[in-house]
């Protein structure tokens, strides 16, 4: 697990900017394979159509893997900090309602990267979209459960 040095040198540089394309990722704790409940992965999905519903961010790719999650986004209004913040929060209450135990789901910290609107988008979504595969978790995408993008 990365300490918390390492969790407040992912903040240095930090900014947010509305209309602007980030791929964020982050990890469960102690990167414990949480998802491979695909159940559980769902109410993580959940959160963001709930971000893309609530106007905060559009979703333009991500994949949701058994201990960690990609997520390629358009920001709309608010921070990465609170999007991410919300969403992490919301997801690990839903998880904690839906199972026996009660766990602290998230580690601490996310990684961003901006995008540049010259950068091939739909190239980076299929990246995002093809973990599973890289992971071998499956044979073909479409055997995943856990993924969207609007290319596809």
């Amino acid at each position: 697990m990365p300490s918390l040095a390492a969790s407040h040198r992912l903040r240095i540089g930090r900014y947010s900017e509305q209309n602007r394309i980030y791929l964020l990722s982050t990890n469960t704790r102690c990167r414990e394979p949480i998802f491979n409940d695909f159940a559980l992965g769902r109410l993580v999905v959940a959160q963001f159509r709930a971000a893309q519903d609530q106007g905060f961010a559009d979703s333009l790719a991500w994949v949701v893997m058994p201990d960690h999650f990609h997520w390629l986004i358009e920001l709309r209004r608010g921070t990465l900090s609170g999007l991410m913040q919300r969403t992490k929060s919301l997801s690990t209450k839903a998880v904690n309602l839906s199972s026996v135990r009660k766990i602290s789901l998230w580690q601490n910290g996310f990684h961003d990267r901006a995008l540049r609107r010259e950068e091939d988008l739909v190239k980076i979504a299929r990246y995002v979209v093809a973990n599973p595969l890289r992971a071998g978790l499956v044979e073909k995408l479409g055997d995943y459960p856990l993924w969207d993008a609007i290319w596809v």
